[in-house]
């Protein structure tokens, strides 16, 4: 039977977690926040670090972080401009760790051979894209809501789901939903047709709640996303993707990887992410899952 116990989580809790994915959704998102992560860098310094990036690509993601609040722009001269972290860009990185580590821990990886003892071992991943991947499957529409809804409760008819986590749709809505994060691994079916999380998403707890710490800081005024203070950049022209597709990246040259470090501050259990571990490995294609565990 599903527990009726009154969650602890808000609607406001559940809009304020998706407003933030929804600000690192964009493909490559993440990987430019990152590498920004040490210090304000010109374009010319941030293109050789995201060296898969068309022109077309990269000035989008600039604009969309800098419309959001978390990246800067700032013009000494007309050909000298410079983009870096605002405060609440550098108070999002511990949250970035939190999701790396999740990622890192649950998301599958292919076995590949050691160099060094040439026995078989998990692959190396790199932060960002576990970040990227981890948000991939809790992003969509409905996820959010879904699954902070059934960490509340513990577990929950498809018919109190839909009433919780999807006011204003009717019971059918909710079982497009439901079906991805099962396929996903993340929500599990009981006996009784509850649904209830999986080990991986039980583990989700403190990504979401250090997303939801993150977008209602005090600092950030009345929109959680921006903190008074960093306007965005005057320049709104241009479109970019908010459902890009998950392509892998072209491979990275070795000389690609060299490059100052990208500091940051992550919680204690979090990884350290450098340059080395963003850009040394080509970007997978998301394999189907084996059953019971989240895929990549």
């Amino acid at each position: 039977m599903a527990t009726t116990a009154q969650p602890p989580t808000t609607p406001n809790d559940y809009s304020s977690v998706t407003k933030t994915l929804d600000l690192l959704a964009p493909r490559w998102s993440v990987w430019v926040l990152m590498t920004l992560s040490s210090q304000p860098l010109r374009y010319a310094e941030i293109k050789p670090r995201l060296p898969w990036l068309a022109d077309g690509q990269l000035h989008p993601r600039l604009r969309h972080l800098t419309n959001a609040g978390v990246v800067e722009r700032t013009e000494y001269a007309p050909r000298h401009v410079t983009y870096g972290l605002t405060g609440r860009g550098a108070e999002l990185l511990p949250v970035l760790a939190v999701i790396a580590s999740w990622g890192d821990t649950y998301l599958e990886k292919q076995l590949v051979t050691s160099k060094a003892t040439g026995e078989l071992e998990p692959e190396r991943i790199p932060p960002a894209q576990n970040i990227d991947d981890t948000i991939t499957l809790i992003a969509p529409r409905h996820a959010t809501p879904i699954l902070m809804t059934l960490q509340a409760r513990g577990r929950a008819s498809a018919k109190a789901l839909a009433t919780e986590a999807m006011p204003g749709y009717g019971l059918t809505a909710v079982y497009k939903p439901l079906d991805r994060l099962v396929a996903d691994g993340l929500v599990t079916v009981t006996g009784s047709d509850d649904f209830q999380l999986s080990a991986s998403g039980q583990a989700l707890a403190p990504v979401f709640q250090a997303i939801t710490t993150w977008a209602v800081l005090p600092s950030a005024g009345t929109d959680p996303l921006r903190r008074p203070g960093t306007a965005p950049s005057k320049t709104r022209s241009g479109t970019w993707a908010t459902t890009p597709t998950r392509l892998p990246a072209p491979a990275i040259p070795a000389a690609s990887s060299a490059g100052p470090a990208l500091a940051t501050t992550p919680p204690p259990d979090g990884p350290a992410w450098k340059s080395s571990d963003l850009f040394s490995h080509q970007i997978p294609a998301r394999p189907i899952t084996p059953a019971g565990g989240p895929r990549r």
